[in-house]
């Protein structure tokens, strides 16, 4: 197995398309690219097809998958704000690749998605799917319900494509296809070991709560009280630097195992906190929420981002201390980068330190799909990442 990754940041999308296509073929050699990904920024978003089609003449993969992103991660380099075009090749003959296209429905007030692939059902051996998906048409539960339904056990990364603004600007591609709206993906199996690692960005302040009344979204009481009344008391007691955090970025952790005797940092589901209501003291956040789930305030906060970052990152390499994955993917919040870390780079940097120099790439996204415990879900300000190591030899059957 070999990766190779290319990144330009020519402007002329002709040029920029064929430097990283030539790059990536040069490298992967004769044998072919069986699985690239293409990320973008939105200056390329009206030449989107053109660049495709060049990637297509010029590399010829079997199956070429990605999506637009406010910024694009590349080797060594976060791209943000500029133009940025990056390429990501695969040569490895033994993977499975099944690519798909979902395509969103509305049937009353219930949207849907429609399209799963006829033959990628579960089997002894589970998938990995690499998934984008458009936020404007695309109903994340029902998503996950479809992993959940037709693979389960199976893990699912990625990200919701970004740089658009509004319904039908953003750029899904699935081979020689430009889609706006849904879901394209690949199931991967076979041939190589994947192994993900999802890094949040927020810090957790004061108690833990457990809901006692909600409606949907609306968390009406924590522990009996007002929720409200709960985060007033929260904010008193924190020091002047974590009440400057909670000013600019408050957010809600649903703790995601209830029986867990202690919880920690990574071990909640953050969500926006939408607004309150002073009237009746409740708080409506971004998700859904059930009685008896247990919920913390947390705050975003970059020293706490990076140190986790890195931990899991060191935790990584020490679960494999005599292999280097051959290649990774890297899907990064666009609400983390140079304006939270105050330094450029930084997640590739850190991946550069704790794991080592290889291929890379990804883009910024408007919410990071990855597993955590065994279950899929969507995630915000975190950095979700694929890496690909040589498929493990399996024991001789006796």
């Amino acid at each position: 197995m070999q990766c190779h990754v290319a990144l330009s940041q020519e402007t002329n999308p002709d040029l920029a398309a064929q430097a990283v296509s030539q790059s990536v073929k040069k490298a992967l050699g004769e044998a072919g690219c069986h699985l690239a990904f293409v990320f973008f920024s939105p200056h390329f978003s009206s030449e989107a097809r053109n660049i495709i089609e060049m990637i297509h003449e010029k590399l010829r993969p079997q199956t070429l998958i990605g999506c637009m992103g406010e910024g694009v991660i590349g080797g060594e380099n976060e791209i943000e704000e500029h133009p940025g075009l990056v390429l990501w090749g695969i040569r490895n003959a033994g993977m499975q690749v099944v690519p798909f296209m979902l395509t969103p429905k509305t049937e009353g007030d219930a949207p849907s998605l429609e399209g799963w692939p006829v033959g990628l059902a579960s089997t002894e051996h589970s998938y990995t799917f690499f998934l984008f998906a458009d936020p404007f048409s695309t109903p994340i539960g029902e998503l996950f319900s479809l992993l959940d339904q037709h693979v389960p056990g199976s893990s699912a990364i990625g990200g919701i494509a970004s740089g658009g603004m509004d319904v039908g600007e953003s750029r899904l591609v699935l081979n020689r296809e430009i889609i706006g709206s849904g879901v394209v993906g690949v199931a991967v199996q076979g041939g190589v070991e994947i192994r993900t690692v999802v890094s949040q960005g927020c810090q957790p302040i004061g108690e833990r709560y457990v809901v006692t009344k909600v409606d949907r979204n609306i968390i009406q009481e924590l522990g009996g009280i007002p929720p409200l009344e709960r985060l007033e008391t929260t904010l008193k007691a924190l020091g002047e630097r974590e009440q400057l955090q909670a000013a600019h970025g408050l957010q809600v952790g649903i703790a995601i195992d209830e029986h867990r005797s202690e919880f920690g940092q990574g071990d909640f589901l953050i969500r926006g906190l939408l607004g309150a209501d002073r009237q009746s003291g409740s708080l409506a956040i971004a998700d859904f929420v059930q009685e008896g789930q247990t919920i913390q305030f947390h705050v975003r906060d970059a020293q706490a981002a990076s140190a986790d970052f890195h931990l899991l990152l060191s935790k990584e390499r020490m679960t494999h201390p005599d292999r280097l994955p051959k290649g990774a993917l890297l899907f990064s919040c666009n609400g983390r980068g140079q304006r939270f870390f105050e330094t450029p780079h930084h997640d590739v940097t850190t991946v550069q330190q704790r794991i080592g120099d290889i291929p890379l790439a990804g883009f910024f996204a408007g919410g990071e799909i990855g597993p955590v415990s065994g279950k899929n879900y969507l995630h915000g300000y975190t950095a979700s990442m694929a890496l690909f190591y040589d498929e493990a030899s399996r024991p001789s059957p006796s």
